[in-house]
């Protein structure tokens, strides 16, 4: 049977194939069994669309056929078959028209969080996230064909230290406790949930009654590319520094990039679902855990351990913050397996050997 015949009856059977991106990795084939290779599907804009994740979807939605388009502060030159429109990300311009006519929105925009977490860098978190968010829903309310899907990037950082809750039980959206209020956790994380709150509240008040409105309260995501967390984790690992961090007792929730794309693919095909979604993979592991299942897929069996005095100089010296690693983040995505969503990377052990076999071609290739 022709290899295109195979994927359209996979296809058809609702299987998950996966197709290259042309960057060393693999995104999710999920176009319709009667799609032609680049078949086009739907019109999407993707606001801070330029960052590692927003690479990884930008990528896949061109690859399945969509025609996409990406706002950014600077002009750059993507892919073939991916415009690029320059916004401010906070007031009305042309980019508006962008908006006009499309099928989805899916707003990524905001300042990285790996950095230091100064009073200066906190507020450029939450303007870039806030006035963002808010110029999106502006565009969409001006809209003469407002799109019918807006799916905004949040995290699942909103939620309590996991350590808090006397229940020793995973946060999920219909039982988990919002965070900000937890005993003997630095006071500046409690800025970081107010980001988080305040990034979904800028979507809920946006004057948009005909477009169904998704929060995606993302973890940690997960792929092969330089510069991701990822990358960064991975790095420690070969080096024979992925060890515990103030004992490795603290959770990790994780997804697998290939999944993030899923994910956002189905909720954009969900009609019927809106609301907060936790989007991270079944399976949150404690750190300690987390480093040696990429210990092993690296071929590397030491991992020295670092006191919790010994992350903060690192994370000085790499300027990030300690939070990335010593706050406990233990989510499941309740809302998305009673929607029927099947993960392809369930489970961490498996997705760290497949992450580690990618990057391995991706630095073959460089």
């Amino acid at each position: 049977m022709p290899e295109e015949a195979v994927g359209q009856q996979r296809r058809a059977e609702g299987q998950v194939e996966l197709q290259r991106d042309g960057h060393g990795g693999t995104v999710p084939d999920t176009r319709p069994p009667e799609a032609g290779p680049y078949a086009p599907r739907m019109r999407i804009v993707i606001p801070g669309g330029t960052g590692q994740v927003g690479g990884v979807l930008r990528r896949a939605l061109a690859a399945r056929g969509d025609e996409v388009t990406v706002l950014s502060r600077r002009p750059q030159r993507l892919e073939d078959g991916v415009r690029h429109v320059v916004w401010d990300g906070r007031t009305p311009g042309p980019w508006g028209a962008e908006v006009d006519g499309a099928d989805a929105v899916v707003n990524l925009a905001g300042r990285t969080v790996s950095c230091r977490y100064t009073d200066a860098n906190l507020r450029q978190m939450m303007d870039s996230r806030v006035d963002s968010t808010r110029a999106v829903g502006a565009a969409i309310a001006r809209a003469a064909r407002p799109p019918r899907v807006w799916l905004q990037m949040s995290t699942a950082t909103i939620y309590a230290d996991a350590r808090s809750r006397g229940d020793d039980l995973p946060h999920d959206e219909a039982n988990g406790v919002l965070g900000g209020e937890e005993p003997g956790v630095p006071l500046y994380w409690e800025y970081s949930v107010r980001i988080a709150r305040r990034w979904e509240r800028a979507q809920a008040e946006a004057d948009v009654p005909t477009t169904r409105r998704v929060a995606l309260r993302t973890a940690m995501v997960m792929t092969p590319d330089r510069g991701g967390v990822f990358d960064y984790l991975s790095g420690m690992a070969r080096l024979g520094l992925g060890g515990p961090v103030a004992g490795g007792g603290q959770h990790v929730s994780w997804i697998h990039g290939e999944d993030f794309v899923r994910v956002v693919e189905f909720l954009l095909e969900r009609d019927d679902l809106d609301g907060p979604f936790i989007v991270a993979a079944p399976d949150p592991v404690p750190q300690r855990e987390l480093m040696r299942s990429l210990r092993r897929a690296w071929g590397r069996r030491l991992g020295l351990p670092a006191t919790r005095l010994m992350a903060e100089v690192g994370a000085f010296a790499l300027r990030t913050d300690t939070e990335l690693l010593l706050k406990s983040r233990r989510v499941v995505p309740g809302r998305l397996l009673e929607a029927g969503f099947a993960f392809a990377h369930p489970t961490w052990a498996e997705a760290a050997v497949d992450l580690a076999a990618q990057a391995r071609r991706l630095r073959q290739r460089a």
